[in-house]
């Protein structure tokens, strides 16, 4: 028989010693995840209601795997996904989502959040030994910004089955007279095949011709609807396979052990059309959307990590190639041979590449930031030479517009400048970032003043005219808001906000609409051993 190679089939059993944490609100349905599991070899099982309780046992103690329903009260599957991803203990950790959920966008808030995989309801033991074993291989994943979708998928009921021309479905009772009833109720709209015991529904589950879906009675002589059940999700053909329960059987027990199974319904005897139609019509249509959302999905994951991959290499790959140009421009530049002419350009040609160096480095940190993986080393920053440089670079920039910029300070003239407490070049990209966006707002032959104030922590004011438009004020540190101006990328403002959050410190914007002026408030931390002697 087609099934009877399985007893001659290498056992897989899941790793002992690790730990699995089965979050799930529906006890049912936790039961049933652990079942399988200890049905795989699992022996050590920690189960929670929800993502807050099952938050507090990560930090509790050592967990080794992930199983979370999706839709959960207090905290969702994706919310406890992300503060997994935010937490420097647990971001390593497998985090396999199991759901029902068949949105798009919804997967792809998942991938971006940094699932590890996906599986979808319902799923036979087998498939959740498969994605558990590569969850445990793939390397650790993080959450990524979510990108926007690229074109929205085909509506479930419009992808046909390409195998057949019309779904199968496979009815399976030892009663003739329940199995002519069921044929005739389900012949004109799909390829009905039938049989009358358990060891023909093996045979028909297991063949190159599988059915899409099977109603299967219980009370069976010799084979029972519950061992062909287990038959079939022991077989890589048939595991996959939904099954609805057809019996005269109403305990719970039943029912519990029919859910064990992967069963996705059960309905009981004497049988309605018009309750089990569309169940039926129902399920087949999730059978095809299933096989699409799951295939999207794993493309998803696997493109994901191809993004992660293509990100290292632009963050860490280029970067010596560019350190090389950069020492054989300086080396050049001492070169006695050289003249004034030639060394200005190589100047700038060095700036260009430690621009282009400043931006790696940044994109880099700013994932970091976004990611939850940054951590700030602080060192001494002389924020006023920092602006100063800044003033002339962009003085440079802005010339067409014959812009005025100042910068200014409230210390006595002759006493030592404040210093902050933050990343140097975090804090050159923060200033960078909002000057440039200053200069470009500000209308031709006007002012863009910056003046540090000398307090704790350290306050730095930029002004320019020009009032931000009422429309975008809410949403002004928000990505992409600008997008769409002369040179912009709409994410300056964003990115300045999140480097001052990653240093301790603020950006909060101020709008007079009666001087038409935009003011952009920043503190950093002060540098303690800069702060004047007490009473002095």
């Amino acid at each position: 028989m087609s099934h009877s190679f399985i007893a001659n089939a290498a056992p897989r059993f899941l790793d002992r010693s690790k730990t699995y944490l089965v979050v799930d609100d529906f006890e049912t349905m936790r039961k049933v995840t652990a079942a399988q599991l200890r049905q795989l070899g699992a022996d050590k099982i920690v189960l929670a209601k929800d993502g807050a309780e099952g938050l507090k046992i990560l930090r509790s103690q050592k967990i080794d795997v992930i199983l979370s329903d999706w839709n959960m009260p207090v905290m969702t599957g994706l919310e406890m996904l992300q503060a997994v991803r935010a937490d420097e203990n647990l971001r390593h950790l497998p985090f396999l989502m199991i759901t029902a959920e068949a949105e798009r966008p919804r997967v792809e808030q998942a991938v971006a959040s940094g699932v590890t995989s996906m599986m979808l309801k319902p799923y036979a033991p087998g498939q959740l030994l498969e994605r558990i074993e590569k969850a445990l291989a793939a390397k650790p994943r993080k959450s990524v910004p979510l990108a926007p979708a690229v074109a929205a998928p085909v509506p479930a009921t419009a992808r046909p089955i390409a195998r057949n021309e019309r779904p199968t479905l496979l009815i399976v009772d030892d009663t003739h007279d329940n199995l002519l009833l069921l044929s005739q109720i389900f012949k004109e709209d799909y390829r009905v095949r039938l049989a009358m015991n358990g060891e023909k529904a093996l045979d028909i589950c297991q063949s190159d011709d599988p059915p899409d879906l099977v109603l299967l009675d219980i009370m069976m002589p010799g084979m029972d609807g519950f061992e062909v059940a287990q038959r079939m999700r022991e077989h890589p053909t048939s595991e996959t396979i939904p099954i609805i329960f057809v019996t005269a059987m109403t305990s719970q027990d039943a029912r519990i052990k029919g859910m064990d199974l992967g069963a996705v319904d059960f309905i009981t005897k004497p049988v309605d059309p018009d309750v089990l139609k569309p169940r039926v019509r129902n399920f087949m249509r999730y059978v095809d959307m299933r096989r699409e959302l799951q295939a999207d999905f794993d493309e998803m994951v696997e493109n994901a990590k191809l993004r992660e991959d293509v990100e290292h290499i632009t963050r860490h790959d280029m970067k010596g190639p560019l350190a090389g140009v950069i020492g054989l421009i300086q080396g050049l530049m001492e070169d006695d041979v050289m003249g004034r002419k030639q060394i200005e350009q190589l100047k700038l040609m060095e700036e260009t590449m430690l621009q282009a160096m400043g931006m790696i480095n940044l994109s880099s940190e700013l994932f970091k930031i976004e990611t939850g993986r940054f951590q700030l080393n602080a060192v001494t920053v002389d924020v006023v030479d920092i602006l100063r440089r800044l003033v002339d670079i962009n003085r440079a920039a802005f010339s067409s517009k014959d812009i005025t910029i100042s910068v200014d300070t409230d210390v006595p003239v002759g006493q030592p400048q404040p210093m902050a407490l933050c990343d140097a070049m975090l804090c050159y990209s923060l200033f960078q970032n909002l000057l440039k966006n200053a200069c470009e707002a500000a209308p031709t032959k006007t002012k863009v003043g910056v003046k540090l104030f000398d307090k704790s922590p350290l306050v730095i004011e930029m002004t320019n005219r020009g009032a931000v438009p009422a429309a975008i004020r809410e949403r002004f540190f928000e990505k992409f808001v600008t997008q769409g101006k002369s040179g912009g990328t709409g994410l300056g403002t964003y990115s300045a906000r999140m480097l001052a959050q990653a240093q301790n410190g603020t950006v909060e914007l101020a709008v007079s609409d009666e001087a038409d002026t935009t003011t952009l408030t920043i503190t950093l931390p002060r540098d303690p051993q800069s702060m004047p002697p007490s009473g002095g």
